[in-house]
């Protein structure tokens, strides 16, 4: 669902109390699409930590990403998933766990590094992980988000999976929606629900900024694969403030090989989702680094269109896919899912550029030169190659 230009919605300007505390003006369900114009970019705890993670992980990741490429690159979300929760306070307040002891510092950290801060709950009473939940606290702990200075929320189905019907979702993370706009503090509201109840079709009118297509990815390539077909077809209903995500990146972890995390990074760019790294950044491979800081490749995700890309070709294990990008030109994906090398073409006339075309290779970062009526590339086995085409001007 596409919400109105700010221009059509009036703005109505309220103060919330919560717990004592005065909260900035409300934003207006129209400004909720003015945050995450391009798809999010940054780190969560998830992948690798999973309920291992506390605060020294979260600082010591926020500062190799600072430092190494990452934050120039764009990185900006420094993300705690599940078991971060404590118990809450007299006054009902959410409280970090003995991990998490001080909350508001953590943030105010990664702040000082020019980073932004997130943090996770459930719109059910336990996170997945057992923790506490925001159940009937939806306002109060928006609140807290706020006062920490909470950028990114990632709001999990978790144990809310059985007590609502399918048409009540939408009210549920409602509730949740309107009280971070309350707040009047710009949080990216990422909604994780799986593909239960089309989530797409509705997630964004609620006031989400990025919803998930499928269940927790793994770092396995039939999985990352298996994926990527899942966001055929739903490309109309991404754009910019509002982003269909297949889940975070597995770039550097498991047993992936460098063409599959060339494919696993160049496919979700192609895709316009979010960007999340979910590797341990304090070492990093050189190998890694130069997949998730690829300034070219990056480009196709951040492009200002926000048009997600989608398959014109298949044949078996291969496929192109196209997105269309801001400057009228093409990123073209070559793919090959296959168990050996194999040689792809996109011809021109499916990709929609005209006869003659100028070819950029974005993983090489070099000019191929003019091609007429296709384009043929080896592609290497569970691997891709990703290229931009532009008509050549008569």
């Amino acid at each position: 669902m596409q919400i109105e230009p700010m221009c059509h919605i009036r703005r109505l300007v309220h103060f919330v109390f919560v717990a004592g505390t005065t909260l900035a003006a409300s934003l207006p369900v129209a400004a909720q699409q003015k945050i995450a114009l391009t798809p999010p970019m940054g780190w969560n705890s998830w992948n690798f930590f999973h309920c291992k993670v506390t605060d020294m992980n979260i600082r010591q990741q926020a500062q190799a990403m600072a430092t190494n490429g990452m934050k120039q690159a764009g990185y900006v979300y420094v993300n705690v998933d599940d078991c971060w929760e404590g118990q809450r306070d007299a006054q009902g307040n959410i409280q970090g766990n003995e991990r998490f002891s001080d909350m508001k510092a953590l943030a105010d950290y990664v702040h000082r590094l020019g980073l932004k801060f997130g943090v996770y709950s459930t719109p059910g009473p336990k996170t997945c992980a057992g923790f506490t939940g925001s159940l009937g606290y939806e306002q109060q702990d928006a609140a807290q988000y706020a006062r920490w200075g909470v950028d990114f929320l990632k709001y999990d189905l978790c144990s809310a999976r059985n007590m609502y019907k399918g048409e009540e979702f939408p009210g549920v993370y409602k509730k949740m929606a309107d009280a971070l706009r309350a707040t009047g503090r710009p949080i990216v509201f990422s909604l994780s629900h799986g593909d239960n109840n089309r989530i797409w079709s509705w997630a964004a009118g609620i006031g989400a900024n990025m919803w998930r297509t499928g269940g927790d990815i793994q770092p396995r390539f039939n999985d990352i694969s298996h994926r990527i077909l899942l966001q055929q077809g739903l490309e109309r209903f991404a754009g910019p403030g509002h982003w269909n995500d297949p889940d975070m990146l597995e770039v550097g972890n498991g047993n992936l090989t460098a063409d599959s995390n060339r494919l696993h990074f160049g496919m979700w760019c192609l895709l316009a989702a979010p960007l999340l790294a979910g590797t341990d950044l304090t070492p990093v491979s050189r190998e890694t680094l130069e997949i998730l800081t690829n300034p070219e490749v990056i480009a196709v995700d951040q492009d200002s269109a926000g048009i997600q890309g989608r398959s014109v070709w298949q044949e078996g294990p291969l496929s192109v896919w196209v997105k269309p990008l801001a400057d009228g030109s093409k990123a073209v994906g070559l793919v090959n899912n296959g168990e050996s090398p194999n040689r792809i073409t996109a011809w021109f006339r499916d990709v929609r550029v005209g006869d003659s075309v100028e070819v950029r290779d974005l993983w090489a970062r070099r000019d191929l030169g003019r091609f007429q009526d296709s384009f043929t590339a080896e592609v290497p086995t569970r691997g891709m190659v990703l290229v931009r085409i532009k008509r050549v001007a008569l």
